[in-house]
């Protein structure tokens, strides 16, 4: 009977034999053919008498999985193993990914099982206390396979979100500039003093650890072997450990353990999901003189967000003097049209960089055409894309304020077109056409869905 080959995926996590599974050492121990990085086959050495040994370098990888698959189809039980986890920068992918265009199949006689593995960023954690206590990502910073550009866009995010970030392949022989700019990435909005972890090939011989200020993470002793690990704005380093907080202290007092004032044990904090856009409201109800734009600062968050919170205010929950109609994407046209009749406007434009751009117009000089707004007078010409136009809301503001607010697809500001008060007052007409059109397009708000 035709032996039936396997392949064991298997993270053996930081190299000490204390902390590999056991599951590992078993499928080690099962496997006729091991294969791996010279590296890693030296860390499980003294597991592999009696076995045939394939070693591999560094930029091998899929030579890895091809002479895993050949040898399975031999009949062979073979281990491929990864430091770490072999799923989480590891040989996993790349061995499924030459398995499925083989016509391989879950099916297939060749059996295939991942053995999980600590990962690098969650031991080397535990080398420095409770880094990632909180939300937390992981980046590589090799661009072997991954461009420049879309690692950079990665750093933002991640340094904009707030996340604690761990750098896996930080530095090389070769690419010593990527945690130079990883550094500038992550100081345009972190603080310099933010804690970071340098740890050095943990729990393996040569371990060595520094907790560093950000500012001088990238004048450090990094290499290939290295994972950073950088806290985010809550993260604290103290008696040589680093520590980012859950998140208690929202909701309950440190000393006493009792909740906080505003929030209920067991439940979303005030701020939650179900709560935030009442805050919002509030906000906007004790704060007189600030703006839905100064609500978005103030919050951290797009303004479309702060326009629907005030779009489901109750006569209960009212948003302050605020008011707002979200407008059905397929009336987005009809919006400009409208805006030709509304006579004198103030048009806002606001670029990327936070330029402000006011313009006295005439509702007649909007053109929409080849999918571009135009504005055309005597005094100047103003181009907008239109295709960048996600969503338009009515908004009004008690008796200071009526217009319209088009908002890009990242619910950004476009283009603000607002009625103009002249002689103390708005003009009678304008008035009336606005509000007709503002009936005739928007669409009903959610409070009045669930009203109805």
């Amino acid at each position: 009977m035709t032996k039936t080959g396997k392949i064991f995926l298997v993270g053996i996590g930081p190299g000490s034999h204390e902390h590999m599974t056991f599951r590992a050492r078993q499928a080690i121990e099962e496997a006729d053919v091991v294969i791996g990085y010279s590296t890693y086959i030296k860390l499980v050495a003294d597991l592999l008498d009696g076995k045939e040994v394939i070693r591999k370098g560094m930029t091998e990888e899929l030579d890895r999985s091809i002479e895993a698959y050949e040898h399975a189809k031999q009949g062979k039980t073979v281990a491929l193993i990864s430091s770490g986890d072999i799923g989480v920068y590891g040989m996993a992918g790349p061995t499924y990914e030459l398995l499925l265009e083989s016509g391989w199949t879950p099916d297939s006689p060749i059996q295939v099982e991942v053995v999980p593995g600590s990962t690098a960023l969650s031991s080397c954690a535990s080398l420095v206390g409770a880094p990632l206590t909180h939300d937390f990502c992981s980046i590589s910073l090799s661009d072997l396979l991954t461009s420049w550009p879309m690692i950079a866009r990665r750093l933002e995010s991640a340094a904009r979100g707030d996340f604690v970030v761990a750098l896996y392949n930080p530095k090389s022989g070769r690419r010593t500039r990527h945690i130079v700019e990883a550094q500038k990435i992550l100081l345009r909005h972190r603080s310099a003093e933010t804690p970071v972890a340098i740890v050095k090939s943990g729990y393996r011989a040569l371990q060595n650890i520094q907790i560093v200020r950000l500012a001088e993470m990238a004048d450090c002793d990094i290499g290939m072997l290295t994972t950073v690990l950088v806290g985010n704005s809550s993260t604290f380093a103290r008696e040589g450990l680093m520590v980012t907080p859950r998140g208690y202290a929202n909701k309950y007092d440190a000393l006493t353990g009792e909740t906080l004032a505003g929030e209920r044990a067991g439940r979303s904090l005030s701020m939650g999901l179900e709560g935030w856009k009442a805050c919002v409201r509030r906000h906007l109800r004790e704060t007189s003189a600030a703006s839905l734009l100064d609500a978005a600062r103030y919050f951290g968050r797009p303004l479309e967000e702060i326009l629907e919170a005030v779009a489901e205010a109750g006569p209960d929950d009212k948003a302050g003097e605020f008011e707002a109609q979200a407008v059905l994407p397929d009336q987005r046209h009809n919006v400009l049209a409208a805006a030709q009749n509304w006579g004198a406007l103030r048009a806002v434009v606001r670029s990327e960089n936070g330029a402000v751009a006011e313009l006295f117009i005439r509702g007649a000089d909007l053109r929409l055409q080849d999918e571009r707004i135009s504005i055309v007078n005597d005094h100047f010409h103003l181009h907008l894309d239109w295709r960048q136009a996600h969503q338009a809301w009515f908004v009004s503001r008690g008796d200071q304020a009526h217009g319209v607010q088009i908002l890009d697809r990242q619910g950004d500001p476009l283009l603000n077109l607002w009625l103009i008060v002249q002689a103390g007052s708005f003009d009678t007409n304008a008035m009336t056409r606005y509000y007709n059109d503002r009936m005739r397009i928007a669409c009903p708000s959610p409070q009045d869905i669930n009203n109805d």
